[in-house]
């Protein structure tokens, strides 16, 4: 389901460290080797490449001041298993928190509240890597699209495209950093991405720099699901 605010359980959580900064797989690769679900209960879990695996219900605790990106903004702690399983994971003093309800931890904001990524772009990627494809897992995107050509996103910035039920708006580039570099199950560094992009879009116009994939507003909430028609509005 897509909300204004993104896709329903995306980003319900994030990490801090001991001093209430943000934290991810920038700072502790690692972290790419927990897999997380979040149940239609309600209830949280965490399975950890060793075969352990914490579940709970994501209960909020006190109330903590914490730097989100540039900004210091008010969460919640979350109580439970959830955080010592993850320090001890990562070797690191690790928080499990989360925004106050109806707010999510998208960097962008509701100018970000979905992603899109054409297939055909990752795949332009992993043909100058020499590879036959690349796990787009590692580009963390809320939705891929087939059957378009590679970065035809980069057109729709501005214009309106019906997935499904829903409405969306791309606002601008999603500019990559480092995390794409991690394989999306190990967290080792397997693929030179940033140097790739460099290669193949220095030419291009794009809103934010090695860019692949677009970030957009949800004009008009609704569901979508694997196989859904899209259509680029005029």
């Amino acid at each position: 389901m897509l909300e204004r605010g993104g896709a329903q359980g995306d980003r319900a959580f994030f990490l801090v460290d001991e001093r209430g900064r943000m934290i991810n797989a920038k700072h502790h690769p690692a972290l790419n080797q927990v897999v997380a679900e979040l149940g239609e209960d309600g209830r949280l879990s965490l399975a950890f490449p060793d075969g352990g695996r914490v579940e709970d219900e994501p209960r909020t605790g006190e109330q903590l001041q914490v730097r989100f990106y540039s900004l210091m903004r008010p969460a919640r702690a979350i109580d439970g298993p959830f955080s010592q399983a993850l320090s001890d994971h990562v070797g690191a003093p690790l928080r499990l928190v989360t925004f106050d309800p109806g707010r999510s931890a998208v960097d962008r904001g509701a100018q970000g509240a979905a992603t899109l990524l054409c297939r055909a772009s990752a795949d332009a990627l992993a043909a100058v890597a020499g590879r036959e494809a690349v796990d787009t897992r590692r580009f963390r995107m809320t939705i891929e699209l087939d059957g378009f050509q590679p970065f035809a996103e980069d057109a729709w910035i501005g214009r309106e495209l019906r997935i499904g039920g829903a409405r969306v708006r791309p606002m601008g580039n999603v500019g990559r950093c480092t995390v794409t570099t991690l394989d999306p199950e190990t967290g080792e560094v397997d693929l030179p991405t940033l140097e790739i992009l460099r290669e193949l879009r220095s030419a291009a116009a794009t809103s934010e720099p090695l860019a692949i994939g677009v970030h957009c507003a949800v004009i008009e909430p609704g569901a979508v699901a694997v196989g859904d028609p899209v259509e680029v509005q005029d």
